[in-house]
This record gives C-alpha cells, sequence and structure tokens, in this order.
C-alpha cells in the first residue's frame, strides 16, 4: 500500500475576495470522488485578485485567466488522469458529448 504522502497532491487556489471558496470545495470534491484513494490528497488554497488555479504536485492543470474562466469536472478529471494516470479510463467523463 503506497502511503499518502507517496501520492499526488492537488491543490485548488481560489479567490477569497470572489467568493469562490464553494466552486473550489466542489472541485475537491468532485476530484476526490473521481480518484479516492489516488491522491495524497486535495488543498484548497485561499487567494486573491481573481485567481483561480488547479495544480497537481506543482503542475498547474487549470489557470482561470490562461484558460478562460472555470473548468468543468469533465475535463479538470480528464487533465489530472493524463499526468497520474495516464491509462486510466474514466468512464462517461471520456466519452463525447
Amino acid at each position: 500500500m503506497t502511503e499518502t504522502k507517496d501520492k499526488p497532491r492537488v491543490s485548488i487556489t481560489y479567490c477569497t475576495g470572489c467568493n469562490w471558496l464553494l466552486r473550489a470545495g466542489w472541485m475537491a470534491q468532485e476530484l476526490l470522488q473521481t480518484f479516492g484513494e489516488a491522491l495524497g490528497g486535495v488543498t484548497l488554497v485561499p487567494g486573491y485578485g481573481g485567481v483561480y488555479e488547479i495544480s497537481v504536485d506543482g503542475t498547474l492543470l487549470w489557470e482561470r485567466k490562461r484558460d478562460g474562466g472555470f473548468p468543468e469536472p469533465k475535463e479538470i478529471k480528464q487533465r489530472l488522469r493524463d499526468v497520474i494516470e495516464p491509462e486510466r479510463d474514466l468512464g462517461h467523463s471520456d466519452r463525447k458529448s
């Protein structure tokens, strides 16, 4: 069994002034629901200035300003999977809309 410290860790940095805590918490829940024990944790990081970033072990997966708004869970799950478990099938999240 792999220890939690050896597993990938996701961080979600959100703007406190924009009240994006609920959005960040919802995304954390989505990632934990999908990846469960494959993750070492998801950390919510308060920020400011309109920031909304999702990264895994320092690799930026999504940045609101760069990527044009907020991600759909499907997009973030695919990007996270591609970094931590490229062979993993995400089921319905991998199917075209």
